[in-house]
């Protein structure tokens, strides 16, 4: 009864959480609109469901100082965070006192040398696209794709018939980023759900090929084919600046848990894309992986979060994902993988072992790494923690995602 009047609390907390977002926003919004108007950068906006980190930074490698960029920033918060030079350092609710006092103040401190903003954008619920867009009015928009993640969040269009289907109200709700671009937009050459928007574009538009051809530099990553999309993105946006571009991306470097590769014990080897999962990442992640030569390939998989109505068909997915690939542990995390992944695999004869909790899966991994194994991390629930405790040099802990104190409290929460 405790454990059930305690999960009505949290809910309805987080319901209140939800209605005053927008009007909290709002309140820096504000602030960050003036210092805009003051600073008037041109402003290009990276945008889609997934993607848009990896092209930031591989915009980050060919613009280098030219630009500033919202790193770590990219909702309806985080962005007029970063151009007010707000930091939220633990994620804890004591720093927002402070925040709201330093908002005003931060409107007319020094601005920027540079007058080039790249500014990496997502629409996690209905309406974000609208209220970043109508904040930011890009110069100039890259829209990567569309696919269902935080599809929960637009379930209720959906019931409400306002659209039939939840990749359809993602896509308009992004549509208001191409929407209000001033100066040229830059798609793939054959996203339907793109295509569907563009009705509502005024700007002139630049539709690129995914040649993973252009796909030759090196990095210390695991990148998958369609990183090319990126690529192609990334140099059409250099070309359209009359710069000369590095096509061997020397300055490439991604932020941590998005397939970064490190040493693990006993001669392991750790692939960490940790970060976040949806089934169009994850189907990338595991097809890359699957390519990799190995001998001994793991995969590790958390939960797919905020998949809402699509939650039971798209876990049922990855299950028939990981059928077409021979690995040789199948290691599932989560009450969703457990209860609707595991099944579809072991009608499909594919051993795989299931486990609820991190700690439940790191005393796996410990008692059972032979040595000389090659793991991949993929997922949520808190993986990171379990990679932090198989890193054989401690020192690459740093180089994990999620180091702020609110996530440590929570990993300590799951026995990491």
């Amino acid at each position: 009864m405790l454990e059930l009047k305690r999960s009505v609390l949290n809910k309805m907390y987080q319901n209140f959480k939800k209605s005053l977002y927008f009007y909290v926003a709002s309140y820096f919004r504000f602030f960050a609109s003036i210092r805009l108007k003051i600073w008037k950068p041109i402003i290009i906006v990276i945008t889609g469901s997934t993607g848009k980190t990896t092209l930031l930074h591989l915009i980050e490698s060919q613009l280098g100082e030219k630009a500033k960029y919202s790193h770590d920033a990219n909702s309806s918060f985080g962005i007029p965070f970063d151009i007010l030079e707000l930091h939220r350092k633990a994620l804890l609710l004591y720093e927002w006192p402070v925040l709201f006092l330093l908002a005003p103040i931060r409107v007319f401190c020094k601005l920027p040398k540079q007058k080039l903003y790249v500014v990496e954008a997502d629409c996690d619920r209905p309406q974000e696209g609208k209220f970043l867009s109508e904040f930011l009015r890009p110069d100039i928009t890259l829209w990567t794709n569309v696919s269902k993640t935080h599809c929960m969040n637009f379930d209720g269009l959906v019931k409400a018939g306002m659209f039939q289907r939840v990749e359809d109200a993602i896509a308009h709700e992004f549509g208001f980023f191409a929407e209000k671009t001033k100066t040229i937009l830059f798609i793939p050459n054959d996203d339907s759900l793109i295509n569907s928007q563009l009705n509502r574009v005024k700007c002139e538009i630049k539709k690129v090929v995914a040649d993973e051809s252009s796909n030759n530099f090196l990095a210390k990553y695991l990148l998958p084919g369609k990183v090319a999309l990126s690529v192609n993105m990334c140099l059409e946006l250099v070309k359209y600046f009359g710069l000369k571009p590095d096509l061997n991306f020397s300055k490439f470097r991604l932020p941590p848990g998005r397939n970064s590769v490190f040493e693990g014990i006993k001669n392991t080897t750790l692939v960490d894309s940790s970060y976040n999962a949806n089934l169009d990442s994850m189907t990338e992640i595991i097809e890359m992986f699957a390519k990799r030569d190995r001998k001994e390939k793991w995969i590790v998989l958390g939960d797919m979060i905020e998949q809402g109505r699509q939650e039971e068909e798209e876990h049922k997915k990855l299950a028939d994902l990981i059928v077409g690939h021979n690995f040789q542990k199948v290691i599932l995390m989560g009450p969703r993988v457990s209860k609707y992944t595991k099944p579809v695999l072991v009608g499909k004869n594919i051993d795989a072992m299931n486990f609820i909790n991190p700690n439940e899966v790191l005393s796996y991994l410990e008692n059972n790494i032979k040595g000389g194994e090659t793991i991949l991390f993929k997922g949520a629930r808190f993986l990171e923690g379990v990679i932090e405790h198989l890193l054989k040099n401690k020192e690459d802990i740093k180089k994990l995602a999620r180091r702020e104190k609110v996530w440590q409290i929570r990993r300590e929460k799951w026995g990491l």
